[in-house]
């Protein structure tokens, strides 16, 4: 096989089981590497027949569309799996060696017993004109800001961001949690909307694809959407300690990192191709619904140094620490800041 970017899917199974998910092994070199502290130097690159499994389609997309994927020179092989649950699930199952996800599914890996470090970070480039949740308000219900969600039914996602996002707003609303009333589900796939449609619960975080397909089918009927007032833009690549300590995976990783770095900057200068791609040919939305989705979030930038967004990543640590009663935890060691330097250099030399 070719050393350059693979477009092969890695798993044809549907997710089922007690996991929801079907692990398949991947070809070429499924023994571990040399063992690698994670407080050694990272290897200059990865055996010749090491494979990365990577759950970020929409990296893939991005770097498949812009012809950047032939810089990638890692095999990998890649898997169709978004959103925090899911790839938690995936690497319990020893299914994907790294993942793309906002900033709450690597603290609740690590509370549920998943070790993680973070490799990656990006954030939007105008965080208060483009949000990348709205809260969509149900059929009747009376929901114009966010001082009405006082007595409210509110879906609530406890381990994914969309349960932070609600945790962030009833702070600033000056509500707690004995003010609503939370319904517990996943936000997987369109739970939220159909949810909403069902008046199963009068309010839900939405992303922007799905805030605009939710007001498509439901606005005649009285349904709406809100803008959160908070920030929720953060967003890590992260992988398991296991695959961070096998040295051949660590240097696979970092070229990735490097790839990874280029195809968001790529997105963000290419908005319309991208929409095309991705939103579009990917995933099944109309042009006109793929163009006011990439208007809505808008650009992002990866960061070169992490200081401030891991001081962020801690008020919302302490924010779900008292909400739920989590351990309390230091953000800081779920980060892998070897990686710090390999994103510097990548974004100094594009």
């Amino acid at each position: 096989m070719s050393r350059r970017g693979l477009s092969r899917p890695l798993i044809r199974a549907a997710l089922a089981a007690s996991l929801g998910l079907v692990a398949l092994s991947g070809c070429g070199n499924d023994e571990p590497g040399t063992t690698l502290a994670l407080t050694a130097a990272l290897p200059d690159a990865p055996a010749a027949d090491t494979v990365l499994r990577v759950g970020d389609p929409a990296t893939q997309v991005a770097l498949e569309t812009s012809g950047l994927i032939d810089e990638l020179d890692v095999k990998v092989e890649w898997a169709n799996i978004t959103g925090g649950p899911k790839t938690l699930e995936a690497f319990r199952a020893d299914a994907i060696d790294i993942g793309s996800v906002a900033d709450i599914p690597p603290l609740f890996a690590h509370w549920t017993g998943t070790d993680v470090r973070i490799v990656a970070a990006r954030e939007s480039a105008d965080p208060a004109s483009h949000p990348v949740y709205e809260l969509g308000v149900a059929p009747g219900a009376k929901v114009r800001t966010v001082k009405d969600l006082k007595g409210k039914k509110i879906a609530y996602s406890p381990g994914q961001a969309q349960g932070a996002l609600v945790l962030n707003v009833l702070r600033e609303a000056g509500l707690s949690q004995d003010d609503v009333e939370f319904v517990e589900m996943q936000s997987v796939d369109d739970a939220f909307s159909v949810a909403l449609a069902g008046k199963q619960v009068d309010v839900a975080p939405l992303g922007q694809t799905l805030a605009k397909t939710y007001l498509a089918k439901y606005e005649r009927d009285g349904a709406s959407t809100i803008d959160p007032g908070v920030r929720d833009d953060a967003w890590t690549l992260y992988a398991p300690t296991t695959v961070l300590e096998d040295a051949d995976k660590a240097a696979a990783i970092k070229e990735y990192v490097v790839a990874w770095t280029k195809a968001q900057a790529w997105i963000s200068e290419h908005p319309d191709e991208f929409a095309k791609a991705f939103y579009v040919d990917h995933e099944g939305l109309s042009p006109e619904d793929a163009a006011y989705v990439v208007k809505a979030i808008g650009a992002h930038r990866v960061l070169t140094d992490w200081d401030e967004f891991i001081a962020r990543h801690q008020q919302t640590v302490d924010t779900l620490v008292e909400a739920q009663d989590q351990a309390p935890l230091e953000a800081e060691t779920l980060y892998d800041r070897r990686y710090e330097k390999v994103v510097a250099d990548a974004v100094g030399a594009s």
